[in-house]
């Protein structure tokens, strides 16, 4: 018997609907994971840098906005004249009509906007990476025009190589969420920055490493709940659909591993730190569990829940050492954020190679290169061309002062200051 038109059309509208409000609530998710960056960095960092975190967090996620509607979304999904260049256009156009999703039969399952929403929020945590690796004596108002021109097209034009079908798809390369496109990202734009910007005074001493702890560790372990929460929507919305028995599989898969991943690399960082300094270091500990979210990104559907475990625990005792090896270089980052991202972003693509069938390591490991190899260059240009018009590190006196009172004019904690 034939199915009418009518019942046809009726599955086909409820489940764009399903999979449209799929898309929203996990952009929601992926949207409070910048909550979750702002109290990490905000807990630490040090009470006198409080607000100044707090204030570019905040402010990049709505330049992110801003700037990926105007030119970025387009310049990342609008397709080009080949795999290499992007088109160039701006603005978000007409979401699909009713016409045009029942006539597709289903192949039109969500909402352009609500892809736009889902899109927009990523490129918000890519920038939020930078800021932590920054924080405490870079400009704000550098820091945000740096962010502009990240937002809307240094971050695009690698997603385009990738997720806008780009040459890096082509070639194989596989990225189910960001642990390249997202995450490494912003590790290699804040490692730029980083080492144009230079250590906070007095990090590095006659050669000694001194050790600048946070001020509100209570608020960054709220912070990496907050994450590892919003990573269920990062990596759960990449399934792009729950509308079917297969896909609703799929997406539950995702945030067991996705979990998995964070408890592995959690635990696996507790113990190396427990091994390596004779004590349960807590800002270990929670960027263990970020080493492993971040692990995990590139590739949450294929393996099983043990193996998604390991992926995390080789991540956790990653981002351990690498923190260590990174302080020893003399390369000051406040919150990990570089090792976090950038490494066990690198191990993630790796990873994939060994959890997915249709991994290549060749391909995944050119993804590396280019990835990195694009944000960084092009970031350390353009903070060299900030540092020379406008500078980018606030002076030795605005920071023992604080950038609190020096670039935001408030105090996070007035009651504890010295009058």
């Amino acid at each position: 018997m034939a199915e009418e038109p009518g019942v046809k059309n009726s599955f086909i509208e409820l489940a764009y609907s399903v999979d449209t409000f799929y898309f929203l609530m996990s952009g929601a998710l992926v949207m409070w994971m910048a909550a979750g960056f702002a109290m990490l960095e905000a807990g630490l960092v040090r009470s006198k840098n409080t607000v100044e975190i707090l204030t570019k967090n905040i402010a990049l996620y709505a330049v992110a906005c801003v700037m990926y509607m105007l030119v970025g979304y387009n310049i990342m999904y609008g397709g080009g004249p080949n795999g290499f260049i992007p088109g160039l256009s701006f603005l978000l156009g007409l979401d699909n009509t009713a016409e045009a999703v029942l006539s597709s039969g289903g192949d039109i399952y969500y909402s352009s906007m609500a892809d736009f929403f889902f899109q927009v929020v990523f490129v918000a945590t890519a920038m939020s990476i930078v800021s932590g690796a920054v924080a405490e004596r870079m400009k704000l108002w550098a820091f945000l025009i740096f962010a502009v021109v990240m937002t809307g097209f240094i971050y695009p034009v690698q997603g385009y190589w990738k997720w806008g079908g780009g040459f890096l798809d082509a070639l194989g390369f596989l990225d189910f969420a960001g642990s390249g496109v997202v995450h490494l990202c912003g590790a290699a734009a804040a490692f730029a920055g980083v080492l144009l910007l230079g250590p906070r005074t007095g990090k590095y001493v006659d050669g000694k490493i001194k050790a600048i702890p946070g001020a509100n560790l209570p608020l960054a372990t709220l912070g990496t709940f907050i994450l590892w929460l919003g990573w269920f929507g990062f990596n759960g919305g990449s399934e792009l659909k729950i509308s079917n028995i297969a896909e609703a599989n799929a997406v539950s898969l995702v945030f067991v591993n996705t979990n998995a991943a964070a408890a592995g690399g959690l635990v696996a960082s507790l113990i190396l730190s427990q091994i390596w300094f004779g004590k349960a270091d807590l800002t270990m500990v929670l960027n263990g569990a970020l080493a492993g979210l971040v692990s995990i990104t590139a590739e949450p559907l294929t393996p099983t829940p043990l193996m998604a475990t390991i992926v995390g625990v080789v991540g956790g005792l990653i981002v351990v050492g690498a923190i260590i090896l990174i302080d020893k270089m003399k390369i000051d980052d406040p919150v990990g954020a570089i090792s976090v991202h950038g490494i066990c972003g690198i191990w993630g693509l790796i990873a994939v190679a060994f959890t997915n069938p249709e991994g290549s390591l060749a391909a995944q490991l050119t993804g590396v290169v280019v990835i990195f190899g694009w944000v960084f260059c092009t970031s350390f240009v353009l903070w060299m061309v900030i540092k020379s018009v406008l500078g980018i590190r606030i002076s030795e006196e605005e920071e023992l002062e604080g950038a609190d009172v020096t670039e935001c004019g408030l105090a996070a904690y007035p009651e504890f200051t010295k009058e």
